[in-house]
């Protein structure tokens, strides 16, 4: 595997692609931190330890599409709150994708003169994510 550009890259929701998109602001995983200082410390140095992980949001826009799926599947989970598998799916030159669960929080619409309407979605991760070898990227691509 190498190095690519984001072309061919995929956002599946409920193993729907969902077209037309221009951004994916994908997995940031963050951990808490717990201070373990204690009174009598004699260094002057706080200790510290990694808590519990957060990945945050999903977010991915681009062109509002009326014949997409997977645009469509993210209104229905918004409405509906179900918490769904998803991937991020890179290009094959890469060969890694995110797996992990989350439910859509957030579905939006913009239209701006001489632009493309516009639409951006928001996706809660629950759990922790996997970045492992694409099925692809197995038989070359």
């Amino acid at each position: 595997m190498s190095k690519s550009n984001s072309k061919g890259t995929q956002l599946k929701i409920n193993s729907k692609v969902v077209g037309g998109l221009t951004s994916i602001n994908g997995i940031e995983i963050n951990a808490d931190v717990i201070d373990l200082t204690a009174m009598d410390n004699s260094t002057g140095y706080r200790e510290k330890a990694p808590d519990f992980k957060d990945v945050g949001d999903v977010t991915a826009s681009g062109f509002l599409d009326g014949d997409d799926d997977g645009q469509d599947e993210c209104m229905s989970l918004l409405n509906s709150g179900d918490i769904v598998s998803c991937e991020i799916i890179f290009p094959p030159k890469i060969g890694k994708t995110w797996s992990f669960q989350a439910s859509v929080v957030r579905f939006s619409t913009g239209a701006e003169l001489s632009q493309g309407v516009s639409f951006e979605t928001s996706l809660a991760v629950t759990g922790q994510p996997t970045l492992a070898a694409s099925a692809a990227a197995g038989n070359g691509g």
